[in-house]
């Protein structure tokens, strides 16, 4: 046994376990923190609590998601060079403070038609929503310069902080008698500010002096980033939303699908432990030009996400309707195929995120944003197709996510012609390695 987890730990990127383990708790946190709000609520609180969730894990991400994996990318090439991070935090930190006032702006101008349209006229949701986005923004801004300068032991306690505040805060509302979706959306805001302030010190004293980077370097690529994690979210939680617009009176539907989805994400939350150390090892490896290393730790990371797929799969589609009343205490609206379906589009979606780091390391975040626009309009046909709602809408995640899988390996092939064979070299052959070295990739 101990053989086999030596292996499988060599398999994985430097940093991964370090995260792992942070990220269990975080993710283990938001179904304490789903399952307790579900059996502490009205099926109409938990429907708003269900939407404001899904918007958060979507908007929130996509918008706030990016900075971390830019500053990643960004601090990770630096570190390699001996360049320290000071003046990118710095700079990142004003990048990432105007954002949000961007997005809270948005929501202030719009809280009257966003509340009637979302959360049945309660603006708090508004005002706590506006919470969420600002604790993913300091969370985000953090642990981007924390995974790419190797501070993976920083990183994964601060999840492990989030998560253990969203669970503590969550029954907290619950033994206290707060049955209110404010109380219960407002976890979302408190956690993530918490753990960043814990870690604070730590990163401070890790970033030193280096080198200026030009608001150029820092912003060259938000914008198609931020562009494609938004159709990433929208295509991995448009589920919920979609049946919220399309069936706004079924309530019972809305929390039973944002429960069947948490559960069928079950790998999706594992794979996020490897998508920071994934992203710093392949920048590594990409900025020294090491070819082999490169294409050696992607061929790895498909392995261990098909692993994953089928561990999280298999137990989704046989107990999935079972596991969602006694976990959610949702009512039976979906069988065991709408279990798998949704398990299937979560092996596609973890997939084509692999591939989008690799692209997102050449710097081909064009490619990336257009195969996610691909994905997206395969699952905006489905979805307004007629029909079963719950069938469309979850038929529309699997196949959404198959199509941008599928374009993103004809975008690596097409552009990368030397890919196939790179693949296939040993970890000692090196040969070709200026290719792939910065500034080598051509249009």
């Amino acid at each position: 046994m101990r053989t086999l987890l030596n292996k499988l730990t060599a398999a994985l990127p430097p940093g991964t376990v370090a995260v792992a383990g942070g990220t269990v708790v975080l993710g283990a946190a938001s179904y304490v923190h789903l399952g307790v709000a579900g059996h502490s609520l009205s099926a109409q609180d938990m429907a708003n609590v269900s939407v404001l969730w899904t918007i958060v894990m979507s908007v929130g991400i996509g918008v706030f998601f990016p900075i971390e994996q830019e500053l990643t990318r960004i601090v990770s090439a630096r570190a390699v060079l001996g360049q320290g991070a000071a003046p990118v935090l710095r700079r990142a930190t004003l990048l990432t403070g105007a954002m949000l006032g961007a997005t809270l702006l948005v929501l202030g101008l719009g809280a009257g038609p966003i509340a009637d349209l979302l959360f049945q006229g309660d603006r708090a949701l508004v005002g706590a929503l506006g919470g969420a986005f600002a604790g993913m923004a300091v969370c985000y801004l953090t642990r981007g310069v924390l995974a790419g300068l190797g501070r993976f032991a920083a990183y994964g306690t601060q999840l492990a902080v989030d998560g253990g505040l969203r669970i503590v805060l969550a029954f907290g509302c619950a033994l206290l008698g707060l049955h209110s979706a404010l109380a219960f959306s407002l976890v979302l805001a408190l956690a993530p500010i918490a753990a960043t302030l814990v870690t604070l010190p730590t990163l401070l004293r890790a970033v030193g002096p280096g080198e200026p980077i030009a608001w150029r370097e820092l912003c060259n690529g938000l914008g198609l980033l931020i562009c494609a994690t938004l159709l990433s979210q929208a295509v991995v939680n448009a589920a919920v939303v979609s049946t919220k617009l399309l069936a706004p009176a079924d309530s019972v539907l809305i929390a039973a699908l944002l429960s069947a989805l948490v559960l069928a994400r079950v790998p999706l939350f594992v794979f996020g432990s490897l998508q920071a150390s994934l992203l710093s090892g392949l920048t590594a490896a990409f900025t020294a030009g090491d070819r082999a290393a490169f294409w050696a730790m992607l061929r790895r990371i498909a392995l261990v996400v098909g692993g994953l797929g089928l561990l999280g799969g298999v137990p989704a589609t046989a107990l999935g309707p079972w596991l969602i009343e006694v976990l959610f205490d949702a009512k039976p609206r979906l069988g065991c195929f709408d279990f798998f379906l949704m398990s299937a589009g979560t092996v596609a979606y973890m997939f084509a995120m692999v591939l989008g780091q690799a692209l997102m390391v050449f710097k081909r975040h064009n490619l990336q944003l257009l195969c996610w626009v691909l994905g997206t309009a395969v699952l905006v046909g489905i979805t307004l197709i007629p029909g079963d709602v719950a069938l469309r809408v979850i038929v529309a995640y699997a196949l959404g996510s198959l199509a941008t899988v599928l374009a993103m390996l004809a975008a690596l092939r097409l552009s990368f012609p030397g890919a196939a064979a790179a693949a296939t070299e040993g970890p000692g052959q090196t040969a070709d390695t200026g290719s792939l070295g910065v500034g080598a990739v051509g249009p």
